[in-house]
């Protein structure tokens, strides 16, 4: 497969990745499911990891990844593969801002997986109020700690951990395709559009 229809691979691979995080990060802005005042919601999700760092900023090489197959910059000098060649090149900074931004996704997601969710908890007993009761992550072998720590919202453990998860793993492919674009886009660079083959096959 020639370089440009490979990167238009990843480029499609990329776009849902990206969807499903912003969608995810605007869940967590509903924790359990539940509307709730803005100052009780998790920290982290106001960080941005899902809708700014693998959403929007991965957006943005995707669609260039997209492009890549039938872009030859109109050619330079007479030489339509040199477009071609320019394009690859160029799109190796775009798959250096998507690893930046999945990265910044991942590290997000990872501290917020280790602090945990902010939840109603039990305070001596009777009275209640909102805090984040985990903050070393020793809740994650401990399920029977997700219902009698957190009272409210219902199932807010799971929900944050989930979508969190989600984020993570997401963003960690999301860096791999992004890599994978790097070393593609240097072989379009070096080689052409096809190595071994016709620059414009």
């Amino acid at each position: 497969m020639c370089s440009g229809g490979f990167a238009k691979c990843l480029g499609i691979s990329l776009m849902p990745l990206a969807i499903v995080c912003v969608l995810c990060n605007i869940l967590l802005f509903f924790p359990g499911g539940k509307s709730v005042d803005s100052q009780h919601i998790t920290e982290q999700v106001w960080y941005f990891g899902g809708i700014l760092g693998s959403g929007v900023l991965m957006i943005f090489p995707a669609l260039v990844f997209l492009g890549l197959k039938n872009n030859d910059c109109c050619g330079c000098c007479g030489n339509e593969s040199c477009g071609r060649r320019f394009a690859m090149l160029s799109s190796i900074l775009f798959a250096a801002v998507g690893v930046v931004g999945a990265g910044y996704s991942v590290i997000v997601s990872a501290v917020a997986i280790n602090h945990g969710p902010k939840c109603v908890v039990s305070i001596n007993g009777t009275d209640k109020q909102w805090n984040t009761p985990f903050s070393d992550g020793d809740y994650l072998s401990n399920k029977t700690a997700w219902s009698t720590v957190c009272l409210e919202p219902a199932g807010v453990v799971s929900w944050h951990l989930s979508l969190f998860s989600v984020l993570l793993v997401i963003g960690i492919i999301q860096m791999a395709l992004c890599a994978v674009q790097v070393v593609n886009g240097l072989l379009g660079c070096l080689c052409g559009d096809c190595c071994g083959g016709s620059d414009g096959a």
